[in-house]
């Protein structure tokens, strides 16, 4: 299984951008619509940290408190791919963001926690200029 996300770039604050994210090859038992997807984010000096969750039909969404009514994640089954619109976009959410694949299909309580996932993609940067 392999995730790659693109998208990233250079915009200003109050700007938009769309991250996608496509899920190629499989598993035993394991493919993109059998999967929770998740996107999350690694700011200079800081800690990886959750951004957005989507179950594997697209019906439960979650979203972090500091993205929430701004960013809104969506996934299409047929393409294998989920995005991230970003809108409003601020100089603090710079940062490199990363999808990720999760094993349950439902958001599960741990679906906030990077350890959940078990398939990663290579990040695409996001600059947020002020």
């Amino acid at each position: 299984v392999q995730l790659q996300a693109f998208g990233g770039g250079l915009v200003q604050a109050g700007g938009s951008l769309r991250l996608s994210c496509t899920f190629s090859g499989r598993s035993p038992g394991r493919t993109f619509s059998t999967s929770a997807m998740g996107w999350f984010r690694r700011a200079p000096g800081k800690e990886r940290e959750f951004v957005a969750a989507i179950s594997w039909r697209g019906g439960t969404t979650d979203y972090a408190d500091s993205v929430k009514g701004r960013f809104t994640i969506s996934r299409d089954n047929a393409e294998n791919t989920v995005w991230l619109q970003m809108n409003s976009l601020e100089p603090e959410d710079t940062a490199v963001y990363y999808c990720a694949a999760d094993s349950s299909r439902r958001l599960t309580s741990r679906i906030r926690i990077g350890a959940t996932y078990d398939y990663w993609g290579q990040g695409t940067q996001v600059t947020v200029s002020s």
